[in-house]
């Protein structure tokens, strides 16, 4: 079965819908390739996948432990190649960590290294830059 369905809507614009929950994402090309910028582009979708899918990969283990992570937040930098062809060379994932407990060095690293592992990380090209830093409160 189909996961998603795109329609180009025009003007660089598409609409995807998840064809199992009807939810749906609008994607603009970005201003700096002729678009308007009014949305997520594609290369903002890559580089945001990345930092939900290390979140979800944690919270999975989470669950697993007992362990509440709810209010964990992640802001995300993509840089684009200077260079022809256009492509994602850098994406930056900043994690700022809420736990519902102090954890110790070792707890903090099983989580790093599940972030770090999570199917879109190892699922980008090895050219693709990940930088993974965390903040833990």
């Amino acid at each position: 079965m189909p996961t998603s369905k795109i329609v180009y809507l025009g003007d660089l614009r598409t609409q995807a819908t998840h064809l199992q929950s009807n939810e749906t994402i609008i994607t603009d090309a970005p201003v700096d390739n002729n678009g308007k910028g009014e949305a997520f582009s594609p290369t903002d979708l890559a580089a945001t996948s990345l930092g939900s899918c290390a979140m979800t990969i944690m919270g999975i283990v989470a669950k697993r432990e007992g362990l509440d992570l709810s209010g964990t937040t992640i802001e995300i930098t993509k840089i684009m190649s200077g260079e022809a062809p256009r492509r994602i060379a850098k994406i930056e994932v900043n994690f700022t960590m809420k736990t519902s407990e102090i954890l110790t060095d070792e707890v903090k690293a099983k989580y790093v290294r599940a972030a770090l592992t999570c199917p879109v990380s190892l699922s980008l090209h090895p050219d693709i830059e990940q930088v993974f830093n965390f903040e833990w409160l």
